[in-house]
């Protein structure tokens, strides 16, 4: 029956870090609801099939365990656009699982790998750091044949160019697509915003914007 409470005290730990992790961390960030479920769903169900296995015991139960960890972590889902950091909180997801599943690992072990894994998905996905850089394709209005003349086109536009990358070149319509990645300006304050003219402004007369798509996310 020691089983039981020790179960329970895994269980409190690891409802608590995803908690912690989804509602604290997550959300206030990105804003998908639809991902929550997903989260918590799969960090509980990891956990009770680690418990289980941990109660069947034998190096078979484990092995299994640890064979099904690796197919979830594989798992593409291909149902939605999912983001290369949201798939970092589902892989935290897991790990928390595993870890607080296995009911003979130590409090004084399980809760402290928990935490760092919290800190470190924190840290690492702060909106502080590196708050200017930003990735988006932009669709441009022109074909640019020197590199230079499409760095500044990138520059005027958007901010300073860290790398990008030519996706297509359309000479019939005179377009030009790129994933840019890039830092942006500055704030300007509004008074000498009207002293100065943005870049916009200072475009040339006729000469249409570069069509940005409408995500935006950081690099």
């Amino acid at each position: 029956m020691e089983f039981l409470p020790q179960l329970g005290v895994h269980l409190a730990l690891d409802l608590g870090a995803v908690s912690l992790l989804t509602f604290a961390v997550y959300y206030p960030r990105h804003r998908r609801r639809d991902l929550i479920p997903a989260y918590l769903a799969l960090n509980v169900a990891l956990f009770a099939v680690v418990a289980a296995l941990a109660r069947v015991g034998g190096n078979g139960g484990m092995a299994l365990g640890f064979g099904l960890f690796g197919v979830l972590s594989m798992i593409r889902l291909r149902s939605d656009a999912i983001q290369h950091e949201e798939v970092a909180y589902y892989f935290t997801t897991l790990v928390l699982g595993l870890i607080c599943g296995l009911p003979h690992l130590g409090l004084s072990v399980a809760a402290p790998l928990a935490a760092l894994l919290l800190l470190v998905l924190y840290v690492a996905d702060h909106p502080r750091l590196y708050a200017r850089s930003r990735r988006t394709v932009v669709t441009l209005d022109a074909v640019h044949e020197d590199p230079a003349a499409l760095r500044a086109d990138l520059a005027r536009r958007l901010g300073e160019p860290l790398h990008w990358t030519v996706m297509e070149v359309d000479f019939v319509r005179d377009l030009t697509v790129v994933d840019v990645r890039y830092r942006e300006h500055l704030p300007v304050p509004r008074a000498a915003r009207a002293d100065h003219p943005g870049p916009a402004e200072q475009s040339a007369p006729g000469r249409r914007p570069g069509r940005v798509a409408p995500t935006w996310e950081a690099a």
